[in-house]
């Protein structure tokens, strides 16, 4: 999940605006945790969290969730070895799902002003040759490059969402941005086992 989209929340007692970043959210989410609310950094008092906020977190999550579609799917591409490139198609089409689910809890709530259920998504089992070559050289780096940012990316998504299910009121879009959070957080762990097999032993694992 990537991190440039950004929309605004505006305080109600001094009218400063900030920023609804992934990075923003990782800065207050212990205070978040700690006393569930969001201090304007401004004038220092609560901003309540209403309606029009998780509108606003949709959306961000949404352009997040695109980017890092496309993010997965330019990784898939790129590499030239067949696990590689299946763990960062399913992850791209993993994120995919995320971005269709998220726009339908948007319409949801804009439409009916309600949350939906979120079942959660898998990783499916495929076939890969079990004889695949070593990566070499550049082609190495450049796939560990990509697995070292796509594990940054995944950290912040996870803070969020564990941030969005603090905040938000209904229990069925806690249910969800938990569900969330927690898919995030196995993709942080299969890209982590990838990352480090190809430090170690020079191979994916990924299928094993």
């Amino acid at each position: 999940m990537a991190t440039s989209s950004k929309e605004s929340i505006v305080c109600q007692h001094c009218g400063a605006e900030a920023d609804m970043t992934l990075e923003g959210f990782e800065r207050v989410e212990d205070v978040i945790k700690r006393e569930r609310k969001l201090p304007c950094k401004s004038c220092g008092k609560e901003i309540s969290w209403t309606e029009r906020e998780d509108l606003k977190a949709i959306r961000v999550a949404m352009e997040a969730e695109k980017e890092a579609y496309q993010a997965y799917s330019k990784a898939a591409k790129r590499t030239k070895n067949l696990k590689g490139r299946d763990m960062f198609q399913q992850l791209s089409e993993f994120e995919m799902n995320h971005f269709q689910k998220l726009k339908d809890l948007l319409k949801s709530l804009e439409e009916k002003g309600e949350w939906i259920l979120y079942s959660g998504t898998s990783f499916k089992k495929r076939s890969i040759p079990i004889k695949v070559e070593k990566p070499k050289g550049q082609e190495q780096l450049t796939d560990m490059d990509a697995l070292r940012i796509a594990i940054r990316e995944e950290k912040k998504a996870q803070a969020y969402y564990r941030s969005m299910a603090e905040l938000t009121k209904d229990a069925r879009g806690k249910d969800m941005y938990k569900h969330l959070a927690n898919e995030e957080a196995l993709h942080e762990k299969v890209l982590n086992d990838q990352y480090y097999s190809l430090h170690n032993t020079g191979v994916w694992s990924w299928g094993d």
